[in-house]
Parts: C-alpha cells; structure tokens; sequence
C-alpha cells in the first residue's frame, strides 16, 4: 500500500501540514476550515484500484450482529433503494459540494443486521485491502449512503466503484471505497491512515486532520 502519495501524507501527519488552527460550525459554515472548493473530483489511492464486476461482487455484514448478511449485487440491488445530495470533504484540503449519489442507506443496512447493543464501532474493508474505523452512530447517521452511482452515472473504479461507502460529515478517507466488508465490532480498530498519523475520528469542522501526537 506504499506510493509516493502515501508516503507524503505520513509526511504530513508528522509536520502537521494543512493544520489552520480554526474550528468551524457545520450549522453555520457550508466549507470546513482549510478547505477549497473544486467541481471536479480528484483522484487519490494507494496505489491500486481494483476491478470488481457484478460477477464478483459480494459485501459482507457481519461482526456483533443478529442477522449476520452475505449480498451479492443483485441481493444488494434488491434492498429498499434511495437518493442522497451531499458535500464531501478529503483530508487534502479540497470539497465538492452537491454530490448526487444513489444506493443504500446505511440505516437499511442495521436494520436488516441489528447490532448488538454492546458493539458502538464499524470497520470498513475494501477490495484492495484497505481499512477504516467509524463509531456506529456515525455510519447510522441519515446521510450515510452506501453509493453505486455518482452524478446519475455508475460510480468508476478511479472513484471507489462498484460500491463505497459516503459519510459526508467526516473527512473522505472514513469513506472506503470498493466496499467489501462492513464489521460490527464491540472493539475499536485503527485502519490505515489512523496508524499512519490521521484522527481517529476526522471532523472537518473541528479540523481533525491529524492525531494530536504526530501533529505537535
């Protein structure tokens, strides 16, 4: 999972690099602090963007939960669909707002697993290995969307395609792209970029960039 990029964020993360020092109100302020607007969609990895057809596909829902899925795409496409409008915002300081997205909302996804009640974390697995960590108020937020298409237009492997996760209230590496596994956990895990020196938690109103440690 190592390219030049990758290396050059943990770079960041150890200077504190793109750190504005101001705390921002979501209620008020549309654009989080440090942020610039684009209309385009830039791409970031690791390196790898997996190719993964209907064929293929399969996402699993498991962990501390009842009702422990195993869908398929044509499974996936059988659950209660919905459209969502949201900005996004990545950690590298740019935003897009107004993003029409299509897919399932996560909320569709615990009811149909039911969570035990002593399980408050969600880890994200992606096709090409990445991982992430949310806690599960966070993905059962009503704007978190499970998204297959962007703009009307089925979502591309550069873009996280067949399927990725969409939170738009925290920076976009908590959103995983090529999705492949939605863990219920009674324990929180670090992922990818929160071993690498990223907050754990990724408010981009509270600038929440990088871990406190690596940052100072």
């Amino acid at each position: 999972m190592d390219s030049k990029l990758t290396e050059a964020k943990r770079q960041w993360s150890r200077d504190g690099r793109l750190l504005t020092g101001t705390v921002g109100d979501p209620a008020r302020d549309r654009l989080p602090p440090g942020q610039t607007l684009t209309t385009g969609f830039p791409v970031l990895d690791l390196g790898a963007q997996p190719e993964v057809g209907p064929e293929r596909f399969r996402l699993d829902i498991d962990g501390a939960v009842r009702h422990p899925l195993s869908l398929r795409w044509d499974a996936l496409m059988a659950l209660p669909q919905t459209e969502m409008v949201s900005d996004i915002h990545c950690v590298t300081q740019w935003s897009r707002f107004d993003n029409h997205w299509r897919g399932v909302a996560a909320t569709t996804i615990l009811e149909a697993v039911r969570p035990l009640s002593d399980a408050p974390y969600v880890i994200l697995h992606g096709y090409d290995g990445y991982m992430t960590n949310i806690r599960l108020d966070q993905f059962a937020s009503s704007d978190v969307i499970l998204a297959y298409s962007w703009q009307g237009a089925a979502l591309t492997a550069e873009h996280g395609g067949p399927l990725r996760l969409i939170v738009p209230r925290l920076y976009l590496w908590k959103s995983a792209k090529w999705l492949r596994r939605i863990e219920i956990s009674v324990a929180d895990r670090s992922g990818f970029w929160e071993r690498n020196g990223y907050h754990n938690n990724a408010d981009p109103w509270l600038e929440e960039r990088y871990d406190e440690v690596e940052a100072t």
